[in-house]
């Protein structure tokens, strides 16, 4: 069947609740996943809204999640090294961990929660950028999965 990841905080391709919002407690939103390949070293996780006026906005940046990660609880610390596992880097809002959506008033932005299972740790240290984080991944990712949600102010 191959990498699979849900939400139980909202439905795929359905509105996210405000609570994961800026309009809301602005806290990251329950995931998990499952059917991770054997090879499997590490996890990082990407969360982005292609629909802003900028281009892509980062909202979360997360990796050296442990292998036998299966999923993130809801509310991770917006902290260096959470205690659900792994680092986390940089959103563009200049903030190490989750950053919720907080589009401009108007037609709803799409939110991806990438999801990559990597044959090994990146090794990074805590706080950088999704570049860095993209740039260490390349020729590492076994299997990719996403799951979108919608969000309108």
């Amino acid at each position: 069947m191959g990498l699979a990841i849900s939400s139980s905080s909202f439905a795929a391709g359905a509105e996210i609740p405000a609570k994961y919002t800026c309009s809301g407690a602005d806290v990251s939103p329950q995931l998990a996943w499952s059917g991770a390949p054997s090879r499997t070293q590490s996890f990082a996780l990407i969360a982005d809204d292609p629909d802003a006026p900028v281009g892509t906005w980062t909202h979360w940046v997360l990796y050296d999640l442990p292998p036998a990660t299966s999923g993130l609880p809801e509310g991770v610390s917006k902290v260096d090294e959470p205690p659900a596992g792994g680092r986390q880097g940089q959103n563009d809002f200049r903030k190490v961990g989750y950053g919720g959506p907080c589009p401009p008033p108007g037609k709803p932005h799409r939110y991806f929660f990438k999801l990559y299972a990597l044959d090994k740790m990146l090794g990074l240290k805590p706080g950088v950028s999704r570049q860095q984080v993209e740039q260490a991944m390349q020729g590492h990712i076994l299997a990719h999965a996403e799951v979108m949600g919608k969000f309108k102010r």
